[in-house]
């Protein structure tokens, strides 16, 4: 991946299983993830992932595109790695063609969870570089961080809706800060899973 891919590390007080659950159904992943509004299953894929359709509504457009996954959830050193291919015709969404991962570390009180991931500007470089990707970055930071909180203390998602960001909330609220943006010592940005290199094409 380019040294301007998008890296986000969290640490979630919860079993792996519960945060595996929460990430990889496709029903469950749109309510916590701003990227997405809604993920749909269209095909099996011959190495056991599958094909999806997904949808980011705005305001006045709904950006549609299509991608494929493929999880590891039994890795013989206790971790486990999800591999994913995504692109879209819509020439007014902000990524184009692109590919990540997502790392779940098993810890003593819970999971490392960590994403890593990079896209065809579909805004032109320039924009891309000065402000999107950065508020795409931040966007996956205060996902993960409100993903957390489900996990943690079983608050849904929904009860922190993205304008919540602009009000004072007592108590726990998604923070896109809670979240490590840069890969730690011996963890390299392209960290991805070997499945990345084998996984089909949208």
């Amino acid at each position: 991946m380019a040294r301007d891919a998008i890296y986000v590390e969290i640490q979630i007080r919860s079993p792996i299983d519960r945060v595996w659950e929460l990430t990889q159904e496709p029903v469950q992943h749109p309510r916590w993830d701003l990227r997405f509004s809604s993920i749909l299953p269209t095909a099996e894929l011959a190495s056991g992932g599958y094909r999806f359709r997904y949808e980011r509504k705005l305001p006045v457009h709904t950006i549609v595109g299509t991608g494929t996954s493929l999880g590891e959830r039994c890795r013989p050193d206790g971790t486990r790695t999800s591999a994913l291919r995504f692109t879209t015709n819509d020439r007014l969404s902000p990524l184009g063609e692109g590919s990540g991962y997502w790392r779940y570390l098993p810890t003593p009180d819970g999971v490392t969870f960590i994403t890593g991931y990079d896209y065809a500007p579909g805004w032109g470089r320039l924009l891309d570089r000065l402000v999107l990707r950065r508020f795409i970055g931040w966007m996956t930071a205060w996902s993960f961080d409100r993903l957390r909180i489900w996990a943690e203390t079983g608050v849904p998602p929904e009860r922190w809706p993205i304008a919540s960001v602009l009000m004072f909330w007592r108590g726990d609220r998604p923070r896109a800060s809670r979240c490590r943006r840069v890969p730690r010592r011996g963890l390299a940005m392209d960290d991805s899973p070997e499945t990345l290199n084998t996984l089909e094409s949208p």
